[in-house]
Parts: structure tokens; C-alpha cells; sequence
């Protein structure tokens, strides 16, 4: 059973099938993991009898499902895991949805003005990964492979730096979230507009599981 004063990061360590629940309410599991569920639910003007029940449902769906693996693998193998799988997946998908909002932003912005903030968040948003990516990928990761339980003091400070580009990316997506009215489709739209808002909920969710992963599962092998 969930208890309302279990962390929300924990509560998706231990029952990765939360974190599409905690999405939906746009409740941070990641950048501000720490919040207790009942918290994190009083933020959102949750009920948090429904939010538990919605979890819960979650959880026993998942009832012999694999688990989650990533939690017992080795420090290699979890940075293996973060860069092929969700490294390459938003270098593969940042580019597409950068054009495509600059598309639907050029041919609807006249009839819905926020699609040109939207367009600019997601410019951002891109920027900002990419880099935080390619800064990974040369030099935080490296040193992290090498590492004992214990980093360098260099090191520590680019673990930090990490999370504070994490809180950053957090709030670019929330920009996309309000710019876009939670994903909402006028029923006006075309393909690209509802393709656009489908890719930003896939980007959305993958970053959410993959900054989960660096701030409570890797982060902490190295006290931090």
C-alpha cells in the first residue's frame, strides 16, 4: 500500500507504472521528486484519495509485468542504458519537433497566438537538452564510469550542475504544457498541429523518466 508520506521519486523507483499517473497531473516526479504524495497532490489540487486510487490501479495492472532493472544495474550499465535509450531518443525526435512547431506556429499562429510561445519554448527546450547532452555525454558520464563511491570534487560540482540544468529543462516543459493548454486539440486542427502535440507528450514523458533516472538512481550512488 502507498502511503501519503512516501516521496514521489520513491514511490516511481519502486513502481515505474506511477510515473504516467504523476504526468497526467503534472506532478514533478523528477526535479522535485522529494515532495511527499501528499504534497505534491495539495500543489495540484489533487484529491489525494483519487490520486492514490489512480496509483494503485496502476500498480496492480503492472502485477506481472518485468520490473524496472535499472535500479540493481551497475553504474556502466545504467549510463549505457540513458545515453542509447533516451539520449538518442531525443536527439532523434529534438530536430523533427523543432521544425514542426516553427511550422504550425508560421501556418495557425494567426488564429491561436500561443502556438508562437510554444515555438519559441520548444526552440529553447532543444537548445537546452542538446547541450546538456553533449556536456553528459564528453565529460559528466566519463568521469562517473571511472569513478569509486566517491567523485572528485569536480565531478561532484558537475553533478550538481546537472541537476540544476534538470530544474531549468523542468520548467521549459511547463511553458510547453501551459502554451499548449495541457496538450489540448482545437478541432480545427491539422495533421502537423496534432502531430506536434503528440511528439511534445512523448518528449515530455521520456525526459521525466530520464532525468528521474540521473537524479535518483545515479546521482545518489555518488552522494549526491
Amino acid at each position: 500500500m502507498l502511503s501519503p508520506a512516501q516521496s514521489v521519486a520513491n514511490i516511481v523507483l519502486d513502481h515505474s507504472e506511477c510515473a504516467q499517473v504523476f504526468q497526467q497531473h503534472r506532478i514533478d516526479f523528477c526535479c522535485r521528486g522529494e515532495l511527499s504524495l501528499e504534497r505534491a497532490a495539495s500543489e495540484r489540487g489533487v484529491e489525494l484519495p483519487a490520486l492514490l486510487g489512480e496509483l494503485e490501479r496502476a500498480i496492480a495492472e503492472r502485477q506481472g509485468a518485468a520490473p524496472d532493472a535499472m535500479r540493481d544495474a551497475s553504474t556502466p550499465a545504467l549510463i549505457d542504458h540513458i545515453v542509447g535509450k533516451h539520449h538518442a531518443y531525443l536527439r532523434r525526435a529534438l530536430p523533427f519537433v523543432r521544425a514542426l512547431a516553427a511550422k504550425v506556429a508560421r501556418v495557425h499562429g494567426e488564429r491561436n497566438p500561443k502556438l508562437r510561445a510554444l515555438d519559441g519554448a520548444v526552440g529553447e527546450l532543444s537548445d537546452a537538452l542538446l547541450a546538456h547532452l553533449d556536456d553528459e555525454e564528453a565529460n559528466l558520464f566519463p568521469a562517473l564510469r571511472s569513478a569509486g563511491a566517491r567523485v572528485a570534487p569536480e565531478t561532484a560540482r558537475a553533478l550538481a550542475a546537472m541537476r540544476e540544468e534538470h530544474l531549468a529543462v523542468a520548467k521549459l516543459l511547463e511553458t510547453i504544457r501551459d502554451a499548449s493548454d495541457d496538450f489540448a486539440l482545437p478541432g480545427w486542427a491539422c495533421g502537423s498541429y496534432r502531430a506536434l502535440f503528440g511528439e511534445l507528450q512523448a518528449i515530455e514523458q521520456d525526459t521525466f523518466r530520464h532525468v528521474h533516472l540521473e537524479n535518483h538512481v545515479l546521482a545518489p550512488r555518488f552522494g549526491q
